[in-house]
């Protein structure tokens, strides 16, 4: 068997060469991923900001009694889905029933007494009339015992009368004189009193006199408060942190759960304060949810961005002009608004991260708002009926007493 011959040796000229033209080709690799990481990152991702410290925040709903009472029935509970208007816990309507009662029936009473307020008027128009009728009377019999007695002080001298009879004419005027002072003072109270109770009726209705109104508050009060034994949902949303328990007594202001409307959500994204230098409102957004991952993206707009970083409103803020100092890089929430559309096809719920993306390639727009919220925040209007409900509820309490046919 013959061995085979071993291969000749390199020469090392030829080692450096083959040594040269892999560090060339590697040096161009490299130089050729540089200039395709430059390109990309002028090009494309400085058009972009994104974050991964972003959570979904939405509008929690607190249910709370506006009067205070029993629980005796809780109507929803957590993870249910309730309507606006919708029953949510009652509780015992006993006290607020007898307060209603009572505050209608000091309605009827200010009614009735205010309608005696008015039919006194043409009572003491006509008393100021007897009165006056008694003062003429008066001053005729003035006159008549002052016509006496000046005969008989003519007649007296030339003994035609006696003394007794000038004496008894003398009386009859100072009597005469006294019935006519009082005469007067009588038509003068009469007035008075007249005027006083037209000061209390002159110029306004028997259902707007003040003591009317008054009355009328009380009820309108009362009536709010029978109502409020029923807690409604304030807006559609789903039920959350349900504390109350049947048989509770609570106050006013009591947390008994919370509604979450998840048709009005936003995000609020969390940037570091070296990626805000080109981030402006309106710009678009997009956005994906660890729930449901890349397949389903979200597309949203920059409403807002904070005029503070988390640490300013934190409880505790940081001290940092203390002794030994390590700078750590703030962030800014940014709020992101989401298309509703898509919200109602991939529905997410309040705290959930979100991975956001924004375009900010075009960087003109305003960094912040410069004009008042165009709409308003999340309202109800169901609680208009009430105050409809109690004003119906006087104006039938104050046609029952008017006496009117």
């Amino acid at each position: 068997m013959i061995d085979p011959q071993p291969n000749p040796p390199v020469a090392p000229a030829t080692r450096t060469a083959v040594r040269k033209r892999a560090l060339t080709v590697l040096t161009g690799l490299l130089v050729v991923v540089a200039l395709g990481w430059g390109t990309y990152e002028w090009l494309v991702a400085s058009h972009y900001e994104s974050t991964d410290d972003a959570y979904v925040q939405g509008n929690l709903i607190q249910i709370t009694p506006q009067v205070g009472g029993a629980v005796i029935a809780v109507l929803a509970d957590d993870t249910d889905f309730v309507k606006a208007g919708q029953p949510l816990v009652k509780l015992d309507p006993a006290d607020a029933s007898v307060a209603l009662e009572q505050s209608k029936a000091a309605l009827a009473q200010a009614v009735r007494q205010v309608r005696a307020l008015y039919a006194g008027n043409a009572g003491m128009a006509a008393q100021i009339a007897v009165r006056e009728a008694d003062l003429a009377r008066s001053q005729t019999d003035v006159a008549r015992a002052s016509d006496d007695l000046d005969r008989r002080k003519v007649l007296a001298p030339s003994g035609a009368i006696s003394t007794e009879d000038l004496q008894h004419a003398q009386t009859q005027f100072a009597s005469a004189t006294s019935a006519l002072a009082a005469a007067r003072a009588g038509v003068n109270a009469a007035r008075d009193q007249w005027r006083a109770n037209q000061a209390m009726t002159d110029g306004v209705a028997i259902e707007s006199h003040p003591a009317v109104l008054v009355a009328a508050a009380k009820v309108r009060e009362a009536w709010l408060a029978a109502q409020r034994m029923v807690i409604p949902a304030p807006t559609d949303g789903y039920v959350a942190r349900r504390s109350v328990q049947l048989g509770q007594r609570v106050a006013a202001g009591t947390p008994l759960m919370t509604v979450i409307a998840l048709n009005e959500l936003w995000v609020d994204a969390n940037f570091k304060e070296v990626q805000l230098r080109h981030i402006r409102i309106g710009q678009p957004v997009k956005l994906t949810a660890d729930l449901y991952g890349t397949k389903v993206e979200y597309s949203g707009r920059v409403a807002g961005l904070g005029v503070g970083t988390g640490a300013a409103f934190a409880l505790l803020p940081a001290q940092n002009a203390t002794g030994n100092w390590i700078k750590v890089v703030q962030r800014v929430p940014v709020r992101v608004t989401l298309d509703a559309r898509q919200l109602a096809e991939h529905p997410l719920r309040v705290g959930l991260s979100m991975l956001v993306t924004v375009d900010v390639s075009q960087h003109d727009g305003k960094a912040l708002a410069d004009e008042p919220r165009a709409r308003p925040l999340p309202e109800s209007s169901m609680y208009d009926s009430l105050s409809r409900g109690a004003d119906e509820e006087v104006r039938k309490t104050v046609a029952a007493n008017l006496g009117q046919k």
